[in-house]
């Protein structure tokens, strides 16, 4: 697998997520009217051991070391280490000046669970109608939400249109997000696009707005307010807290994509496309014959998979029987420009 990823580019991944979209979509199971978007966190495949500073390439047990040295311990201990970075003010790892050798893409980032790992990203943008997710980017751990929107409704659109489902300024999409997603300038961008936002709204610091004039602002806010107060913006709020966390419980948790086993986020987000992509297919399959996996389809059906790999080719083969009728789905990869035999 690994020879197969590094020998086909990106573009063929996004081009595989896009072709089973496409699929998806050609039994009705994308809407394109309501997209829910949230992100969460995937653990890189790297050590905090492994970060050094960016400006001498320091490590961080050689800068404790330097810093006892300095502080009159010539030959410091384990111990003596542990009590001196307990002890010293300031204790912050910045990705401004930390990075890790092994995965520079990675960086230092809280976890879902509290604890402090190097991470990357993902962001889902699901439709709030079927479940399918329609992109699936990984940004860098260190980039708020406010930031890695405008990238996914990008790469969102684009999928979109693919499939002529693209959303339009005569005819929006409903965008729903968590508070996380809520700023006056990200609402100044997006009223009167493609997107029609129900942003859930944080209670302002002091009880109240100000505006300070930017009227264009007051405008989008209060715009907001009113389709999320609405009873289309309710239901369609308890919707995404429904299909977006239950994508990143099938792909990250019982998907294993919680941490990733390879290096570089480009190779990160190469398996991922891969992966949501069977996530959609997955959807498909329990639309046609009501079960999604192999072990759903055990009871009552047999369904064998298999998956041939060889250095200029990756071959996917699903066989199914479903009441005495016989079915197979074929799927071959390849890369561009692979060699073959003259």
């Amino acid at each position: 697998m690994s020879k197969t990823r590094s020998r086909l580019p990106h573009e063929v991944h996004d081009q595989i997520f896009g072709w089973v979209l496409a699929l998806v979509a050609g039994h009705d199971l994308v809407k394109g009217e309501r997209i829910g978007v949230d992100g969460s966190t995937m653990e890189a495949n790297a050590a905090l051991r492994t970060i050094v500073r960016r400006d001498n390439g320091e490590t961080y047990r050689e800068m404790l070391v330097r810093m006892a040295q300095e502080s009159g311990i010539d030959t410091p201990t384990i111990d003596d280490l542990v009590r001196l970075d307990r002890k010293r003010k300031g204790k912050k790892l910045s990705n401004a000046d930390w990075a890790s050798k092994t995965d520079p893409d990675a960086k230092v980032a809280r976890m879902k669970n509290g604890s402090t790992r190097l991470a990357y990203k993902p962001e889902h943008a699901v439709d709030l109608d079927t479940g399918v997710i329609v992109a699936a980017p990984i940004h860098p751990a260190d980039k708020g939400d406010t930031t890695t929107l405008d990238a996914t409704l990008e790469t969102a659109a684009r999928n979109l249109a693919d499939i002529g489902l693209a959303p339009t300024s005569g005819d929006p999409c409903d965008l729903v997000t968590d508070k996380g997603y809520h700023s006056r300038e990200l609402l100044k961008g997006l009223d009167g696009d493609i997107w029609k936002t129900r942003i859930a709204e944080p209670a302002p610091p002091n009880g109240y707005l100000r505006w300070h004039g930017d009227e264009a602002a007051q405008k989008a806010v209060y715009a907001n307010r009113s389709r999320l107060k609405s009873a289309v913006g309710r239901k369609a709020m308890r919707k995404r807290g429904e299909m977006v966390e239950r994508s990143f419980a099938h792909v990250l948790d019982r998907g294993g994509m919680r941490r990733a086993w390879l290096r570089g986020r480009e190779n990160v987000h190469k398996r991922y496309l891969i992966h949501v992509a069977g996530f959609n297919l997955g959807i498909l399959m329990r639309a046609l014959f009501g079960c999604g996996t192999p072990r759903g389809a055990r009871g009552a059906s047999k369904a064998f998979l298999f998956v041939v790999q060889t250095d200029v080719a990756l071959v996917i083969a699903l066989v199914a029987e479903f009441d005495g009728e016989r079915a197979m789905l074929l799927i071959v990869f390849t890369p561009e420009g692979a060699d073959r035999p003259g």
